[in-house]
């Protein structure tokens, strides 16, 4: 244990806390079309209209800690990803803009709704195959992007890119089983269910193409005395998804679908880690070969000691406060 695996775990509390905080709201976006215009629509906005924006700071720490703290990592990752980045940041300012226009501009609500699923299938896509290009490997010659334009784009980024966005849409209507009632709340029950098994076989397809994919990969998940720490990841996730599959079969549950769902992208995010270990750009250069001098770490780690509570304070309290149901013209 040293600064720089302290950083990496600050850096990774931060994508997991933006992937499934942001993840609902653009899963709410691309089933959004599924629900049926009018309250249905009203119901699902008003339930994240309180904090979608403010979930967007952790993609701010995420991205500009691995800048800090790692910045040959940023500075391979990103020109290897550019497309995809251009495309994510596009898809989230179309969905923050719709987001606000589809109330003050009624005349065209049916575009902004339109922008809105648009813009959330895009950001949901382009993060997913962010993730899939680090994973199958970018090339680095002399410590920088050593690749083409298009090496991203391959059958494999396209799938984790189908994953992510059938977990966001996972954890969209899980969210509305929580938080609405009535017609919408019955429509993401259905929609739940549909999500789930979709994101349970595309989850298991990248596993397996994990396997096939690298080397190192496979060592990590199959061979001992990785497998003995990497076991228990599958095990979480097969319990998860049961109890996950059963509470949306018999649908009593409200709450617990949508923790259920948390956690099975705590076990992916786990699994990923597993993967990659120690390399923050896999096969090519690790934590360690990224990481900026130390007294830079140390003065960062003051800076978020002093912030990363304030964030999780204001983030609880915004929750907190909007903790009941959602109607028509918001919570009550």
């Amino acid at each position: 244990m040293d600064l720089t695996v302290i950083w990496a775990g600050i850096i990774g509390f931060a994508v997991f806390a933006y992937v499934v905080m942001d993840g609902f709201d653009l899963g709410i976006g691309i089933l959004f079309p599924r629900f049926a215009v009018g309250e249905e629509r009203d119901q699902a906005m008003n339930s994240i209209a309180p904090v979608w924006d403010g979930n967007e700071t952790w993609l701010v720490l995420g991205g500009g800690g691995l800048f800090a703290a790692f910045p040959l990592a940023y500075a391979v990752i990103l020109p290897a990803t550019y497309p995809l980045i251009i495309a994510m940041l596009l898809g989230l300012v179309f969905r923050g803009v719709a987001f606000e226009f589809r109330w003050r501009d009624p005349r065209h609500r049916a575009f902004w709704d339109r922008a809105f699923f648009a813009g959330s299938l895009v950001a949901a896509l382009a993060q997913g195959m962010v993730l899939g290009a680090m994973l199958q490997g970018i090339e680095v010659a002399d410590r920088a992007y050593a690749g083409s334009w298009w090496d991203w784009l391959t059958p494999y980024t396209l799938l984790t890119g189908l994953g992510t966005v059938a977990g966001y849409a996972l954890l969209g209507s899980t969210w509305l089983i929580w938080k609405t009632e009535g017609s919408c709340q019955q429509r993401a029950r259905r929609l739940a269910l549909i999500a789930a098994v979709t994101t349970l076989v595309l989850m298991g397809a990248v596993s397996l193409a994990n396997l096939a994919l690298d080397p190192d990969y496979r060592t990590r998940w199959l061979a001992l005395p990785d497998l003995a720490l990497a076991a228990p990841v599958p095990v979480l996730t097969a319990i998860l998804a049961g109890v996950l599959l059963g509470d949306l079969a018999r649908r009593q549950r409200e709450a617990r679908p949508f923790f259920l769902s948390l956690g099975l992208f705590l076990a992916g995010t786990l699994g990923i880690g597993i993967t990659i270990w120690p390399y923050a750009v896999p096969d090519a250069l690790t934590i360690w070969d990224t990481a900026a001098p130390e007294r830079s770490q140390v003065f960062m780690l003051v800076g978020v000691a002093l912030t990363l509570p304030l964030i999780l304070a204001y983030t609880a309290w915004a929750y907190w406060i909007f903790r009941g149901k959602v109607g028509t013209h918001g919570y009550h």
